[in-house]
């Protein structure tokens, strides 16, 4: 089992900047990916990007590229959404997701939310007009 602690969500005025983070614990030689998602109210928990555990190769959504930076710090074992411009249509509630080495992979599974296999339980972003 892996268990996600995030952290770092809060409110910001548009165009400022947050740094969110997710701390895996338990069985960590198991992931592969780690990923974020976020949920804006009213709407489906939508991919933001994800980073593979080993390689940190990086994949992101269309809507943050150019904006958004996730990155993995070996040392903490702790990853990273550093998150720049932001925008009022960022405004979700944050997820940290992981998902396992012995994990199937079919198509774009890190799009899809059943793609991962560990979730945190979220952290809230607000960005103000």
């Amino acid at each position: 089992q892996v268990r996600l602690v995030e952290s770092g969500g809060g409110l910001v005025q548009t165009g400022g900047s947050l740094r969110l983070s997710c701390a895996p614990s338990g069985r960590t030689s198991s992931i592969f990916a780690v990923g974020w998602f976020r949920q804006a109210p009213g709407k489906q928990r939508e991919f933001v990007a994800r980073i593979n555990w080993a390689s940190s190769r990086t994949v992101y959504a269309d809507s943050v590229k150019d904006r958004f930076t996730i990155s993995r710090d070996n040392v903490n074992n702790t990853a990273y959404l550093q998150m720049n411009s932001l925008r009022p249509e960022d405004t979700a509630v944050y997820y940290c997701s992981a998902k396992s080495v012995t994990s199937s992979f079919r198509g774009d599974w890190w799009r899809q939310n059943d793609g991962w296999d560990y979730w945190g339980q979220g952290t809230r972003v607000t960005v103000s007009s």
